[in-house]
Order: structure tokens, then C-alpha cells, then sequence
């Protein structure tokens, strides 16, 4: 199935952090582009509660150890690249007509 060039649009923009808002604005009269708005948003905002929340523990870690949080340091590069991907395959999957549920997630794009 051939999506139209909007939607494909649409859908790439879902995935690009703050630009999630123009689909989302935009694209009212199409379930499946708001869809993916809604997850891309949530996505984001995941990311960034997780990012935080490591490197906190990182910076404490790091504080009380003495140098421990250099190693989690390197763990939040790999949680990082993990989540990099994560956006990579939901734009894939969104170009391809199809949708990248993430379970946990996911339901709240459905919900809003």
C-alpha cells in the first residue's frame, strides 16, 4: 500500500521531537498521522524523563563512588543509541504504513 507523499511527510515529522507538533496541528483530519503525532510525543517525552533520571543517577553514582558514573556514563550512551533506534524503526514503520506500538506506551497515543 502507497501512502501519499503527505502522509509520509506527516509521519516523518512525528518522530522529530518538537516537530511532532506540526503533524499533530496539521494533520486533524487523519487518524493515522495523529496517531503517530501522539507517539512521537510521548516517545519524546519518555526519552526525556528517562535521560534525566540516568544521568542523575549517574551524577550521584559518580559523586559517592568517585568515578563509578563514568562506566554509567557509558550505559546512557547505549540507552541513548537503543532509543535512537527505537525512532528510527517507528519512522520506518510509519512511512510503511504501519504502526511501531511500544507496549506501555503506545496506549496512551490511542487514549489522547
Amino acid at each position: 500500500m502507497e501512502l501519499p507523499t503527505n502522509r509520509k511527510s506527516m509521519t516523518l515529522l512525528a518522530y522529530l521531537w518538537p516537530l511532532a507538533l506540526v503533524p499533530l496541528l496539521l494533520g486533524k483530519d487523519d487518524a493515522e498521522v495523529q496517531w503517530h503525532a501522539r507517539n512521537g510525543i510521548g516517545l519524546m517525552v519518555a526519552e526525556l524523563v528517562l535521560m534525566f533520571a540516568l544521568t542523575l543517577l549517574a551524577s550521584i553514582v559518580s559523586l559517592v563512588t568517585l568515578g563509578l558514573g563514568c562506566v554509567l556514563g557509558l550505559f546512557i550512551v547505549c540507552v541513548w543509541i537503543g532509543v535512537f533506534a527505537v525512532y528510527i524503526l517507528a519512522v520506518v514503520k510509519g512511512r510503511g504504513g504501519q504502526r511501531l506500538v511500544i507496549p506501555g506506551l503506545s496506549q496512551y497515543a490511542s487514549g489522547f
